[in-house]
């Protein structure tokens, strides 16, 4: 059954630039170039204290802006650029969906015993907070707009024994994020947390 979890967002400042006209500029030495089609891949691991683990893939997407969008990584540094366009902004928004669900936990945070897994009312718990980051420097993302949450089931794959099985769930929930102004070289930083303030995961989404 759907049920909605609840986010906290902070509040942004983005920081606006003037619009540019600049084409690619002539390099030819290139040493990698990253291909954006599709959008901005998320990938974050994370844990509870004394509790379960878990995994976040997601991916930030926008209409038509990462259609075509390269980042060009060079001798003399690197640029975004869609064809013949250099790129500098983010467009107007970024759409985010996630998807979390458990994850074997690494060495130093295994407890032993009887392994434990996720709930809704543990993850209902997490209180997200969105940042833009450039160099060291977080600043709060605002403006952001919780989207469509629910919960999925997850069966096992040996169906005539699941009744040996705990259940086990997959989290899926959405968000907008205004992103006009901001420039390609920041990030954009997730933070996790428990309520007693503890950072259960962390990650970016970055060009």
């Amino acid at each position: 059954m759907p049920r909605r979890l609840a986010y906290l967002a902070a509040v942004a400042f983005p920081l606006l630039l003037a619009p540019s006209e600049l084409v690619v500029p002539a390099e030819p030495h290139h040493e990698k170039i990253w291909n954006y089609d599709g959008g901005m891949q998320v990938t974050m691991e994370g844990s509870f204290l004394s509790g379960p683990c878990f995994r976040i893939n997601g991916q930030a997407t926008a209409p038509d802006y990462f259609n075509n969008l390269k980042r060009v990584d060079t001798l003399g540094g690197s640029y975004i650029h869609r064809g013949e366009e250099v790129v500098t902004e983010f467009p107007a928004q970024l759409h985010l969906s996630f998807v979390l669900y458990d994850f074997p936990c690494e060495a130093p945070f295994r407890s032993a015993g009887t392994p434990t897994y996720l709930t809704n009312s543990l993850v209902g718990t997490l209180r997200l907070r969105f940042y833009w980051k450039h160099g060291m420097a977080l600043r709060p993302a605002g403006g952001v707009v919780p989207g469509s949450s629910h919960v999925r089931r997850v069966m096992p794959f040996l169906t005539e024994s699941k009744d040996g099985f705990p259940e086990r769930f997959e989290w899926e929930f959405e968000f907008d994020v205004p992103s006009v102004g901001v420039p390609v070289t920041d990030s954009l930083v997730f933070i996790f947390r428990t309520p007693d303030g503890h950072i259960a995961a962390r990650g970016a989404a970055r060009l």
